[in-house]
């Protein structure tokens, strides 16, 4: 009997192919056939309308989840032991992602004796920055449907953390409410399965346009910066977060590690962690994660925690410092660690959003926001590693949490830790 190929080989099959056909269209001179035949249009609908379809079912599937997750824990005073952990390891390890990069940075001078400012072209359109009054205030939604069809993630998330909380509260009485969105979750999930069958055909057409515009110019051009941003998420990833789960769960990695290939292909291609959390919710109910913690922790994470984006933003403030000849002391060193993590707690987990980040974290040690036009022409390549380091903390953290909760199967667990990478 033929053995059937399972989604997550397509998917990597599909990445290797977009790679290959992505290089190959580079060399190829620019036409009709090629830039709007190929790329703006077949690519264009595969890529584009499988990220819009996994979009489609983000602030849904958060919404429900969240719900769900609040109103099973049973106990008010879980949660909030729950959500304080969650919030606990979210910014102390994004605060040691930035105290990494800007350590590196400064040991590995990526822009000094670099001469990049014909790189840049034009002005940056940068959103807006905001202050942490601001950023705190915002989390509570004036008009909770807005920030629904909005895609408003904080303000989402605190709506239906106060919906799961008062579905405890009231009890017995809520109980037909609490199954009517249980039922909906169930749905989210089968929709997003769905959607997933896709995938393999979005991730090729994704990750075949960005190796077809952006090319090996543009990497080679800026390979210091690149290699000491990927050195940093390597670092983070081997001693942060594999030193904590070593530390506070006792258990081999190996066995998230063989799942967890199925969530890096879907950020690698997508550069979003809002798209990984239909995945990452799937994978942590295989590892044997309660609905309760992976329910509050994934989604969560997919909106605040930033490590993977905070390494970024730390090798690129001391790399745009070094390129204008800024010298950057110890104070402005605290203040771009404390601007990064704060910053973390107001961006929403897609494409790009790094950017708005890395701008308040110059303003805030008045390097020039045109710097960022400097590294504008990797940021897709650089996304995409940073987007897995992001959601890989999601992942772990949510193992911790569930381990110290009495949430996590370890039999079930432990069941992955002879099974292959498929």
């Amino acid at each position: 009997m033929r053995k059937k190929i399972t989604l997550t080989s397509k998917i990597l099959l599909g990445l290797l192919l977009g790679f290959i056909v992505g290089l190959i269209l580079k060399q190829l001179p620019g036409g009709y056939i090629k830039d709007t035949l190929i790329l703006g249009g077949i690519f264009k609908i595969l890529g584009s309308g499988f990220t819009s379809a996994i979009k489609m079912m983000v602030v849904p599937l958060v919404f429900v989840s969240l719900i769900c997750g609040t109103a099973s824990m049973g106990d008010v005073k879980k949660l909030g032991r729950i959500g304080g952990k969650t919030m606990l390891f979210y910014l102390g390890t994004t605060a040691a992602a930035i105290v990494i990069s800007l350590t590196l940075a400064s040991l590995l001078k990526p822009g000094i004796g670099l001469d990049m400012s014909s790189m840049v072209s034009g002005d940056v359109a940068i959103a807006e920055s905001k202050s942490l009054v601001e950023i705190i205030l915002n989390i509570i939604p004036s008009n909770p449907i807005q920030a629904l069809a909005s895609g408003e993630m904080l303000q989402v998330i605190f709506f239906a953390l106060l919906i799961g909380i008062a579905i405890n509260v009231v009890g017995k009485k809520a109980e037909p409410i609490k199954i009517l969105f249980e039922s909906a979750n169930e749905i989210c999930m089968k929709m997003v399965y769905i959607i997933m069958l896709f995938a393999p055909y979005g991730v090729f057409a994704l990750v075949a346009d960005t190796f077809a515009t952006v090319g090996t110019d543009a990497i080679f051009a800026l390979l210091k910066y690149v290699a000491i941003v990927i050195l940093g998420l390597l670092i983070h990833v081997s001693i942060i977060y594999g030193g904590l789960f070593k530390v506070f769960t006792k258990q081999k990695i190996k066995p998230f590690l063989n799942k967890f290939t199925q969530v890096a292909a879907v950020t690698f291609s997508t550069a979003s962690s809002n798209a990984s959390v239909p995945v990452s919710l799937e994978i942590m109910e295989e590892l044997g994660v309660g609905k309760a913690t992976r329910s509050f922790t994934i989604p969560m994470g997919a909106t605040i925690n930033m490590d993977g984006t905070a390494i970024m933003q730390g090798v690129a403030a001391i790399f745009i410092a070094q390129i204008y000849g800024i010298n950057l002391g110890m104070n402005e060193m605290m203040t771009i660690v404390l601007t990064a993590t704060l910053a973390s707690i107001g961006t929403a987990g897609v494409p790009g959003v790094g950017m708005i980040m890395l701008s308040m974290v110059l303003q805030s040690v008045g390097l020039p926001l045109e710097g960022i036009g400097l590294i504008m022409g990797v940021e897709r390549i650089i996304d995409m590693f940073r987007t897995t380091v992001n959601v890989m903390g999601d992942n772990i953290c949510t193992l911790i949490i569930a381990n110290s909760e009495k949430d996590l199967d370890l039999d079930l667990y432990n069941k992955n830790s002879d099974k292959q990478i498929a």
